[in-house]
Order: C-alpha cells, then structure tokens, then sequence
C-alpha cells in the first residue's frame, strides 16, 4: 500500500477514536448533572381548579401516602407523599436515594395533579419503566403500580 493511504487508515482511526472519547464524556457529563430537559417537558400538569374544601390524603381510602422501594439495593426506603413532588436518584438533593448503578443522580420525579400522581423521567440515560414499557411523558400511576428504575422497583402505597 502506498503512504497516502496509510496516512488516510490513521487519520480515519484517530477520528473514529475522537468520537468514542466525546461520545463518553457526554454519557459521564449527563449522568453527573443530569441531561438538559426542555421547559415544556419538565411542567407537570397542574392541578384543576376545585371549589370542593380540600381533605387530607391520608383520610381518604385507597389513596396512596407513600413511595416505597420494593425491590433493589435500597429495598425498604420511603418518602412521603405530602413531600411531592419527590426526586429520586444517586444524588444527595434526591428524596429517595437509589445505590444503582443504572440510575442517574436525578433520574425520576413523581408529582401530584389533583388526586392523580404522576412519574415523570428526567432524562435519564439507563430510563424509567412501568411494568416493561419505558415512558418518555408525565405517566399516571396509581397504588401498586410498579415504577423500575434500573434494578430497582418502587411502588405507590397507603
């Protein structure tokens, strides 16, 4: 082979490495600050307008006043639901702190909108699951509902 196409392969190889290496940083950048989400996807829905005096969640039956973590390395931890809306991920600011390796420092965020809770992913990298459908949208969920994030499964409870 002649030297230009030599010269030709080594430039070839060293953009295709470039490429890995940017392509790394950006999967580490994100997972360290979190992936920029666009205003419009970061609203969750607000609640309606209601002339009904309001009553305490925890009074009602069937509606649910915690999150808990069902499966996984954090088996067990819980938040409140008067805390909403509750961030869960690795990082120290999240309400439910996940020790999974799938899971981004702000990876998910459950809200409220009137009597209906809401999972919203926050762009995460590894994403957020109902059952085995990932959802990319603010998703209702109700009590039981299994909500997985990487190896971990939380669930709405009373």
């Amino acid at each position: 082979m002649s030297e230009l196409t030599f010269f030709l392969i080594r430039i070839a190889y060293l953009a295709i490495l470039w490429i890995f290496v940017l392509a790394a940083i950006s999967v580490i950048r994100s997972d360290m600050f979190g992936a920029r989400v666009p205003e419009a996807q970061r609203a969750v829905p607000g609640p309606a307008p209601s002339r009904q005096p309001k009553q305490k969640a925890s009074k009602r039956r069937g509606v649910p006043t915690r999150v808990v973590v069902t499966q996984g390395s954090s088996t067990g931890a819980t938040a409140a639901l008067d805390q909403a809306p509750i961030l869960i991920g690795r990082g120290s600011d999240a309400a439910i702190r996940l020790d999974d390796d799938y899971a981004s420092t702000r990876h998910a965020r459950i809200a409220a909108s009137g009597d209906q809770w809401f999972v919203e992913d926050l762009g995460s990298t590894n994403g957020t699951y109902i059952g085995n459908v990932r959802i990319t949208q603010p998703t209702t969920i109700t009590m039981g509902t299994q909500v997985r994030i990487g190896k971990t499964v939380l669930e709405l409870q009373k």
